[in-house]
Parts: structure tokens; C-alpha cells; sequence
């Protein structure tokens, strides 16, 4: 699906240039609402992917093994399996959506873009658990990495006027996300303690 996705914006910057800002504009949309999304309940059964899947294909409760899908009274259900499989799938597009133009701001040579997106999602794969674990502790990550989208976004909307070095382009981006983590280290948020109920034995009195 990736390198569907580098092939196509390859084909599409080498043919039309103002794509380039189209990808840069989406980009600055996506930081800015990256800085405005407020953290609330997930509810994977809202998934529209999930949603539409289950409306268009059949499918059992409960899992069958390591099978995508059963036959059963000479009819075909898909299995919770499948279905997982298809939401990390379009997952992956999502992600695909803003990545991929962002590596376009670097460089537009598919080889480098196909293989750097191959090393980013092998080490993701590996490191997941321990990023998983840590990534509680950034409060304001996201912060860095929404600005850091607005500013990649930025660069290419001004490509035509002005190219912004490699070196300062690197340097802005490990500010950003630096200065993120160093924030989520210094300002930890304070969190509410509950009611305190004094003891029975500060009461003066006996434990049962």
C-alpha cells in the first residue's frame, strides 16, 4: 500500500509541481489538528472501516484459529481475524496519508522514500512495546509532533520562494520534538488527590 502510495505522489510531483503544496497545505491541516484533537474514550466499534465492513460482510462472533474465514451452512463469514487484519490495514493507510507527503518535503527520489518508509516500519515493530510504555510519560509529544507536521508543511508551501537547508530543517524538527519531551519532563501535571479518610487508629479507635 506504501509503495502504491510513493508511486503515485512520485508520478504526480513529476508531472504537476503545484502538488507539492497541495501536500504541504494537507500537511499544516493535519499539524493544526493534531494540536486542537483534546484526548478522550475510544471506541473501536465507531470505526468507520469497522462499521462498513460489517455491513457489507457476514461474519461470526468468535474466532476460528488462524482463519480469516469459515464456511458455514454453504455460506462464507468473515472472522474477527479478518477483520482486525482489515482496520490495521487501513490504519496503515491512514498513517501512509501524512507520512509520505512529509518525506516528499526531503526528497523525491522513490528509492529513498520507499526504502526509508521500509527501515521507519521495521523499527516501529520493533521498539512498539517500549514506545507504548513510554509514550504516557511526553504529555506534550504531541505537541512537538504537530508542530513539526505545521512545519514541514510550511517548508513546502515555500519551496518555490525560498529552500529551506537541510541542516536547519533537521535542526528545527529535534528542537520541536526535544523541547517536547523536555517540557513533559520538567511540567508534569499535577494530579488531583482524593478525600483523605483518617485511620481508626488516629481516631483513637480499635481495629475490628
Amino acid at each position: 500500500m506504501r509503495a502504491g502510495f510513493i508511486i503515485a505522489g512520485a508520478a504526480l510531483l513529476q508531472q504537476f509541481h503545484w502538488v507539492i503544496y497541495v501536500f504541504g497545505a494537507f500537511l499544516v491541516f493535519t499539524g493544526i489538528k493534531l494540536l486542537a484533537h483534546r484526548e478522550g474514550e475510544i471506541h473501536p466499534e465507531r470505526n468507520p472501516v469497522l462499521r462498513l465492513l460489517r455491513r457489507l460482510v457476514p461474519a461470526v462472533s468468535d474466532y476460528r484459529g488462524s482463519k480469516f474465514a469459515v464456511k458455514e451452512a454453504g455460506r462464507w463469514y468473515a472472522t474477527p481475524l479478518l477483520v482486525v487484519l482489515v482496520v490495521v490495514e487501513a490504519t496503515d493507510v491512514i498513517f501512509a496519508v501524512d507520512s509520505i507527503p512529509a518525506i516528499f518535503a526531503i526528497t523525491t527520489d522513490p528509492f529513498i522514500v520507499f526504502t526509508s518508509n521500509i527501515f521507519a516500519i521495521l523499527g516501529l515493530r520493533a521498539l512498539y512495546f517500549l514506545l507504548a510504555g513510554m509514550i504516557g510519560k511526553f504529555q506534550y509529544l504531541k505537541v512537538g509532533l504537530g508542530l513539526v507536521l505545521a512545519f514541514v508543511g510550511a517548508k513546502m508551501l515555500l519551496a518555490g520562494q525560498y529552500k529551506v537547508p537541510v541542516l536547519a530543517s533537521l535542526a528545527v524538527i529535534v528542537a520541536l520534538l526535544g523541547g517536547s519531551i523536555v517540557a513533559s519532563l520538567v511540567y508534569r501535571p499535577v494530579r488531583p488527590r482524593g478525600p483523605i479518610v483518617p485511620s481508626r487508629e488516629v481516631e483513637g479507635e480499635a481495629k475490628p
